[in-house]
């Protein structure tokens, strides 16, 4: 049975082709991560592939604690599209949110928004790990998470 609150973390606010590079590659890794070891592999061989084997394993140590302290702390578990689904949910449109912030160096507002995905006292510990996520997404060239999404360009109007 679906609660009212998995509903509306799971509906649909936008399309993954909306989002820039770093934010589409943090729903798309999250959804790989959620979606079970052989996903998990892939996540591993896109981060060691383009960040060399040092980095991309701490790209990926910094992104399995994060995605750990959010379901271990959770408010509830962020609902996610299938990996293949164009569409963007609530949920990840936050997640995506939080990690483009946190690469922003928006201390503030990732603090802000990380306790919307956990309690409070876990915020500041996913907001750093956020912000070493996101900077390893800045560096890598995206080459496959923008495989998976079809990217437009930015449009001046929303509606």
């Amino acid at each position: 049975m679906t609660t009212s609150a998995q509903r509306r973390g799971g509906a649909p606010v936008g399309l993954l082709a909306d989002l820039d590079a770093v934010s589409a590659a943090s729903v798309i890794y999250l959804r790989m991560w959620c979606n079970g070891v052989r996903t998990q592999a892939d996540v591993w061989n896109d981060l060691a592939g383009t960040l060399g084997p040092q980095r991309g394993r701490q790209a990926l140590h910094s992104f399995e604690q994060l995605c750990d302290l959010c379901a271990r702390h959770g408010r509830r578990p962020l609902v996610r599209h299938s990996l293949k689904c164009k569409c963007l949910g609530a949920d990840e449109a936050c997640f995506a949110n939080f990690i483009a912030t946190a690469v922003d160096g928006e201390r503030d507002d990732t603090l802000l928004m990380a306790t919307l995905l956990v309690r409070a006292d876990v915020a500041p510990v996913i907001a750093s790990l956020a912000t070493e996520f996101g900077l390893a997404l800045k560096q890598m060239n995206l080459a496959a998470p923008r495989e998976a999404v079809e990217v437009r360009p930015p449009q001046s109007t929303l509606h």
